[in-house]
């Protein structure tokens, strides 16, 4: 029996697909189809992939095609698999000629001519297109417009400012359209990125969806629990999405992270550290307050709690928080502490713009522990540790633009396919919102 192998990502299913893989069955008994997970699909730069795994793993069964279907999880894997499965034939198509010649060494290799104008690539480019518009305050998020570049299905078209001291800007340099007000951006796209001061968010994203846009907005999503769960409920009616943009939930190593803390192989979860810091604002120690925008707890204590929350769920049994105040209106923390108790754990978060320490995240289990070094929001590397420290294992995952890319392909995902299972659920999005406002109400808090 002649055993054939090819590989692929298979995202959106199309004829080209088929004939390609037609094309490589006839060259023997048996075809082995390998599909590409998520996480290997980063390392070569395709992140804007439509479909999850399984989609794509059951939309090549369904064709009839493959004998077997595996999948490639990392480099190098396809020799393994050469010499573990006895096939005789690797084939690819013919766009990838000359580059996997290697393999002549243990097996034939066959390059197979692709059907001719048709790709999964033009197929998210132009009939999954999204037209987005960005609403800032006063500065533009130059991250997000330079990150929305690599991914296909999006295409930022204009920008709105809701500040009044808007910093200079070019918008001819990303090619978008400045609009001079609310109304007119919205008439303009499909879907908005809100990045804004967390009390205006509720009147934009109700705006937006009122006008039946899709939202992304940059956490919190509201600093009242109420109005947050008014604002998903209004993009259930209006069947449209809403996502909460913390842009460290959509990392490989983090999300591999929360795996390894849920498995069980560093015990039962009895801790959960996180701190976030940063000194780097000026505007907010300048002393004038209509400049300092974001506070400490706004602008880290989504992030901090992302872990927290999704480790060890909102059912918290009580909190404490201690705050350092810069000012006597007591709006602007240079430094909050909050502890939650749960029935068999408990947590801390540490955020704070005018103070500083390691922003490392430490997850303590009975049997071992998680370290992931600062900045532990963007991670590409962490460590699991134990009393034998020859059981030690460090891990490592690509990250690229911080993790903002991947949000955003999510983001058109979700669109696309109108999942509205998010990677960040509503219910984290509302516990978020209850801790901001009970530090807003000063719950709990005390004062150092």
């Amino acid at each position: 029996m002649k055993k054939v192998i090819t590989y692929g990502t298979y995202d959106l299913l199309h004829h080209g697909h088929i004939k390609l893989l037609e094309r490589a069955k006839a060259l023997g008994d048996y075809l082995i189809v390998g599909v590409t997970s998520d996480d290997f699909d980063k390392t070569r730069g395709k992140i804007n992939v439509q479909q999850s795994l399984m989609e794509r793993i059951e939309a090549v069964r369904a064709t009839g095609i493959a004998d077997e279907v595996i999948v490639e999880e990392y480099e190098g894997q396809k020799i393994d698999d050469i010499r573990r499965m006895g096939v005789d034939i690797f084939t690819v198509g013919s766009d990838w000629v000359g580059k996997f010649d290697y393999l002549n060494e243990f097996c034939e290799v066959v390059y197979l001519p692709r059907t001719e104008g048709v790709s999964s690539s033009e197929i998210r480019d132009t009939k999954r297109k999204i037209r987005l518009g960005i609403i800032c305050e006063n500065k533009v998020p130059h991250k997000v417009l330079d990150e929305c570049t690599f991914v296909n299905g999006i295409d930022v078209t204009s920008i709105y400012f809701a500040g009044d001291k808007v910093k200079p800007f070019n918008p001819e340099d990303y090619n978008i359209v400045v609009k001079k007000t609310l109304e007119e951006l919205l008439a303009d796209v499909d879907a908005v990125f809100i990045e804004a001061h967390p009390a205006k968010h509720y009147g934009l994203i109700s705006h937006a969806i009122g006008e039946k846009k899709h939202v992304i907005c940059e956490s919190p999503i509201s600093l009242n629990e109420k109005e947050c769960e008014e604002l998903f409920d209004m993009a259930k009616e209006s069947d449209c999405i809403l996502m909460e943009g913390i842009k460290t939930a959509y990392a490989t190593a983090y999300n591999r992270i929360l795996l390894m803390a849920r498995d069980g192989r560093i015990g039962d979860i009895v801790s959960i550290d996180a701190t976030c810091t940063s000194l780097s604002d000026k505007d907010y120690h300048a002393g004038n307050t209509e400049i300092r925008g974001k506070n400490s707890m706004f602008a880290w204590g989504p992030i901090a709690l992302l872990p927290v929350f999704q480790i060890l769920g909102t059912d918290y049994k009580n909190f404490y928080m201690v705050t350092k105040y810069l000012d006597e209106k007591k709006e602007y923390d240079a430094y909050t502490k909050v502890d939650f108790i749960y029935d068999s754990a408990t947590a801390s978060i540490r955020v704070a713009k005018g103070a500083k320490a390691e922003g490392s995240l430490v997850i303590t289990g009975t049997k071992g522990y998680i370290y992931v070094p600062a900045p532990w929001w963007k991670t590409d590397y962490y460590e699991v540790r134990y009393e034998e420290q020859d059981a030690n294992k460090k891990y490592f995952y690509q990250l690229d633009g911080e993790g903002i890319r991947y949000e955003m392909v999510a983001f058109a995902r979700s669109i696309a396919t109108h999942n509205k299972e998010l990677y960040i659920d509503k219910k984290i999005s509302v516990a978020i919102s209850k801790v901001m406002r009970n530090f807003c109400d000063k719950k709990n808090q005390f004062e150092i």
